[in-house]
């Protein structure tokens, strides 16, 4: 991306300013339940003014509040105590998670803007995270294809100043210290600065790592009805790359992962690591054309220098009855990411009535380009001159010489989109409700293929609906249905799969049908239900009962399933976060052995439960329970995760107004647990017994 195009995005996004959209400059902290209003001066997912309980749609959102009080660090904490999510292992070096039985690497948004470059995403500098289940293009165009995360950060506040310092180190020696600084100028202009720095280590052996970022914010307010902020964050991480356990071979039965060897390093602690710097700028005008007229328009520029390589096992161990084998198959590689994006955004929002109608109107318009060069280099093991060899196993591993020496891919692909979406919510009476939206999006990719010689190129034009009913018999309930469609190009979530066989084919699609029901049964006490169906065209995986790495093109899947959660306070003192969810995927694939097997790392049920009671005004105690069932790795259903329930506690005691200590305990009760996986040869060891003190001091 030429700084001359940066430019004049930024020149383009200065000229909409003074006629641009909407925000309140009210920025005060709020707690989210569910019946407050998610709101666009938030700058959420929704895009526009609704409350929670009128959005057909089952979503969730995590405050700083709760990150705080259970310490989470990262994405995959947030998916152990949220419903419909569970994590998948990202080989080490990446987010990676699965909605609905829908796995993704990139339906991850910043502030409503695309994100997706795969990496581990930091939670210092968010306010909220929100969670968005079901298919959806109307709002964030392709993917999304079990639903999306959303990440609200902090933004500098006006006519407010404070610093809030917080350090921590746990029992595994990893330690981290965070600033949030906020200052006022003038009464119309304000600075923010965040940042942390994060020494890792946990129970695994030969990992650490280091990381880092900062992100200084600026807000102005050129008129009553019209601020302006602005954004720059830069990543920095370095960290050693571990992808886990393989499996272990049981007669007459799926396989299991190796148990036993929860801390062995099946990789090299000198070759396995990965890299990221990461500059994203980002600009927003927000403006109050009237009481009932507003919108937005935001800028974002991101620039990726991503890369991992490693050694690890590609086989599953033979185990003798004494519970012990001889070797282990090991294969590895290099791969390089370069990524730029770019991407325009804006939306107007309305609100106002016809005749008897009331309306709540969304139009938008996002344009984007994407410039990736991604390069993957093959290990060749010098005993054999081949990528995968056997080696005798030992406690460390015995790594023999080889090297990162042949390119296997090498691409260079540049992308421009561009899409329209307009929704209408409909007041028909104070009791029923219609919400009817589509979007369309031209995605048009072009590919150069260096080794192949040859480019390849798609372009897709696609047309997705959103349509929703709401009936509301009390002001505090509703009773909705939904549907709603999106779209995965034959790219794929990374751009990295066209080629001449599937250039010409069309898009996976994706369809959601879902029924719920909201209910405020307090104002500080909400429950949420949904039934749903999710329907995906065909699909490549990997079937290995023909060979380890044979791809088969499936001709679909079918997720059925229920979510529930209740969030607020139970009684005085006594708050509580509860979520269940059954899963039940399925194969479609007739004349295969593969059809009606279970989806990949599809759960059949999940709970979660975390509840706090203040014991005194000063002094806090929590606990939670995470169940997850067991779980095929892959589609071929060969190697099941069994099932594991984790206990966790907390502690926090208020010193003064200013000064928090606080303990959290993870895995209470020392279970031996398998939390993730990303093949069925690289599967993730759970934690042991382990806690993290913190210190949180404010000025």
């Amino acid at each position: 991306m030429s700084h001359k195009t940066l430019c004049s995005a930024a020149a383009l996004l200065l000229a909409l300013a003074p006629s641009a959209f909407a925000q309140d400059t009210a920025d005060e902290d709020v707690i989210i339940v569910t019946g407050q209003y998610l709101s666009i001066d938030k700058v959420n997912a929704v895009k526009t003014p609704t409350p929670i309980i009128n959005v057909p749609q089952s979503l969730s959102i995590v405050d700083r509040i709760q990150i705080e009080d259970q310490a989470f660090t990262n994405i995959g904490d947030i998916t152990q105590y949220t419903p419909g999510l569970t994590n998948s292992q990202g080989e080490g070096h990446r987010d990676a998670i699965i909605i609905r039985g829908q796995q993704t690497t990139a339906d991850f948004f910043q502030d409503g803007v695309r994100d997706d470059v795969q990496y581990f995403r930091p939670l210092y500098n968010v306010e909220q995270v929100e969670i968005l289940r079901g298919s959806n293009a109307l709002l964030f165009g392709r993917g999304g294809t079990g639903g999306i995360v959303n990440r609200v950060t902090k933004k500098a506040k006006l006519g407010e100043q404070f610093t809030v310092l917080n350090a921590s180190v746990d029992t595994f020696g990893a330690f981290s210290g965070a600033v949030d600084t906020n200052h006022d100028i003038t009464d119309t202009a304000g600075v923010r600065f965040n940042a942390f720095y994060e020494e890792l280590n946990y129970h695994r052996d030969f990992f650490d790592g280091t990381r880092f970022g900062f992100n200084p914010t600026a807000r102005f307010e050129v008129s009553p009805q019209t601020v302006l902020d602005f954004s720059y964050e830069y990543l920095d991480d370095d960290r050693v790359v571990d992808r886990g356990v393989p499996s272990q071979n049981l007669t007459g039965s799926a396989d299991v992962p190796l148990k036993g060897f929860d801390n062995t390093f099946f990789g090299s602690p000198d070759e396995n690591f990965t890299t990221l710097q990461a500059h994203i700028l980002r600009a927003r005008a927000d403006h109050e054309f009237s009481d009932n007229i507003r919108g937005n328009v935001s800028a974002q520029y991101a620039d990726y220098d991503k890369a991992y390589q490693n050694l690890f096992a590609s086989e599953e161990v033979q185990v003798g009855a004494d519970g012990t084998f001889d070797q282990v198959e090991l294969d590895g590689y290099r791969d390089t990411t370069d990524r730029q994006n770019l991407f325009l955004q804006g939306n107007l929002i309305g609100e106002f009535e016809t005749g008897a109608l009331g309306h709540t109107v969304l139009v938008g318009v996002e344009y984007g380009t994407q410039d990736t060069e991604n390069a993957r280099l093959d290990n060749v093991f010098a005993a054999n001159n081949d990528d995968q060899l056997f080696i005798p196993f030992s406690d460390p591993l015995v790594i023999p010489a080889f090297g990162f020496t042949n390119l296997v891919r090498d691409r260079a692909s540049e992308v421009t989109t561009f899409s329209v979406y307009a929704q209408d919510q409909l007041d028909l009476t104070d009791q029923f409700k219609l919400i009817l939206g589509a979007r369309y999006d031209s995605f048009d990719i072009d590919v150069d293929d260096i080794i192949a010689g040859e480019p390849f190129s798609r372009k897709d034009e696609e047309i997705s609906p959103r349509l929703g009913a709401i009936y509301k018999p009390a002001e505090n309930v509703s009773i909705y249905a939904s549907y709603s469609e999106t779209f995965l190009p034959r790219s794929g979530d990374q751009f990295l799969t066209l080629n001449l066989t599937n250039s010409q084919t069309n898009p996976q699609g994706f369809e959601n049908r879902e029924l719920g029901l909201k209910w405020d049964i307090r104002p500080d006490l909400s429950l949420t239900t949904a039934v749903f169906e999710l329907d995906r065209d065909d699909f490549l995986t990997q079937d290995t009962a023909v060979d380890q790495d044979n791809q088969v093109n499936v001709e679909g899947s079918n997720t059925k399933g229920f979510e529930v959660q209740l969030q607020g306070n139970l009684i005085d003192k006594l708050s509580i976060n509860t979520g269940y969810t059954y899963l039940d995927g399925e194969v479609r694939f007739e004349s295969s052995p593969l059809d009606g097997n279970r989806t990949r790392q599809t759960p059949e049920h999940t709970f979660s439960l975390w509840s706090q009671y203040e014991v005194t005004e000063s002094f806090s105690v929590g606990g939670g329970v995470t169940h997850q069932a067991g779980f095929f790795v892959r589609e071929d259903n060969s190697v099941r995760v069994p099932a594991f329930t984790r206990f966790d506690a907390s502690a926090h005691y208020d010193v003064s107004d200013d000064l928090r200590l606080q303990v959290n305990i993870e895995n209470l009760f020392d279970i031996d647990y398998f939390p993730d996986a990303h093949s069925n040869d690289n599967i993730s060891t759970g934690a042991p017994l382990n806690a993290r003190f913190s210190v949180r001091k404010a000025f």
